[in-house]
């Protein structure tokens, strides 16, 4: 009787918690994305303090993310002023993509440079990053499709690679009509399912080095590493025609969000470890941007019922906006990494910035004015 009591309790408790999770109106919306797309454009050289010199750079994987982002947020601001921004960075990287030949993080800031070429149609926008696409066509790496402590990367041997390189190679398939980029992408992108994804699970481990590795006996499944597959699946969708490749991602999509919506915590966020909030309690919200942003884009785009997924994404938006300080910074953003680790309510980052702007850029196109 005791567990009967305890479990209706918890029951009734997180019923209560859906109820209270409900979507602001359009206007606070586009409020909480302004406050955070300002304080980021504020902060924006306080990155440049990294001790990683790879990541000290604005076309580096970490800038790259907040890019797609805020070019989402900058289709929707009543200003010009956050296109502006994006066309003095891309000018300042002189449309340059990263130095890794290969290396998939290197090219994420090419989604930024692609979209900007759809809008100002201007061919300089869109040369480098076709020129480094065509080289790794004609030129495969041999690597084999592992990681080995970072000794092979000119694959994608690391699950965070599949938000960063697919995307830009089926964004340049349709603006070029050339399917040779879609069908390459495809080619690699299975490869790397196959290697990391767990499909009892449906979720994607970081790389190799978790596959066999058990944190108290969980399956370790990185929040943020899972929100990058999850995100860029939804960036990959739009760009796909009709046909087996967009049945095999929208399996992979549909699949990832049903597993999702299970392991969100009562809190709204999802916790560091997947399998094991227990033992990360803290707020994450790099991996909440990604989930919420990836569940309303399923929604708005006839993937996901929304009566099943509804209550999810109000949960995880109003635990990201919660997470807001009073100047505009989205806290507990975990620093950059390979799993699991810590966040603190006073340190963000610009990809978790890119992340809770993509979040809300779908949040809009749900809510009710």
């Amino acid at each position: 009787m005791k567990l009967f009591i305890c479990t209706l309790t918890a029951v009734i408790l997180q019923l209560v918690f859906v109820a209270q999770a409900k979507l602001p109106d359009k206007s606070q919306i586009m409020t909480d994305m302004q406050r955070v797309a300002d304080w980021q454009i504020e902060h924006f050289h306080d990155d440049m303090e990294r001790e990683n010199e790879w990541e000290n750079r604005f076309n580096a994987w970490t800038y790259g993310a907040l890019y797609i982002g805020m070019e989402k947020w900058a289709k929707m601001a009543p200003t010009n002023k956050y296109y502006e921004f994006l066309l003095d960075v891309a000018a300042q990287n002189n449309w340059d993509l990263g130095p890794g030949k290969y290396h998939a993080d290197d090219q994420a800031v090419g989604q930024l440079y692609i979209e900007l070429y759809r809008k100002y149609k201007k061919p300089h926008m869109l040369a480098k990053t076709l020129d480094r696409t065509n080289w790794i066509m004609n030129n495969p790496s041999t690597q084999p499709m592992r990681l080995n402590h970072y000794k092979y990367t000119e694959r994608w041997t690391w699950c965070d690679a599949l938000f960063m390189a697919p995307p830009v190679w089926a964004k340049l398939a349709n603006i070029t009509n050339n399917d040779d980029f879609r069908d390459w992408m495809f080619a690699e992108y299975v490869a790397t399912v196959n290697h990391l994804y767990d499909k009892q699970e449906n979720l994607f481990y970081r790389d190799e080095h978790f596959i066999h590795e058990r944190d108290n006996g969980h399956k370790i499944f990185w929040s943020r590493g899972n929100g990058w597959v999850f995100g860029g699946l939804t960036l990959i969708l739009e760009e796909l025609p009709q046909g087996p490749q967009k049945a095999y991602f929208t399996r992979l999509y549909k699949d990832m969000a049903a597993s999702l919506i299970a392991l969100q915590t009562q809190e709204g966020h999802w916790a560091m470890s997947l399998k094991a909030a227990a033992l990360y309690p803290t707020p994450e919200t790099s991996g909440t941007a990604f989930f919420t942003y990836g569940l309303a884009w399923g929604v708005n785009n006839g993937y996901l019922d929304k009566n099943t997924y509804l209550p999810t994404i109000e949960r995880g938006w109003q635990s990201l906006t919660s997470h807001i300080t009073s100047d505009g910074m989205l806290g507990y953003v975990q620093p950059v990494g390979a799993g699991p680790g810590d966040a603190w309510p006073d340190k963000t980052e610009v990809y978790g910035v890119g992340a809770f702007l993509s979040a809300g850029s779908e949040l809009y196109k749900l809510a009710q004015d």
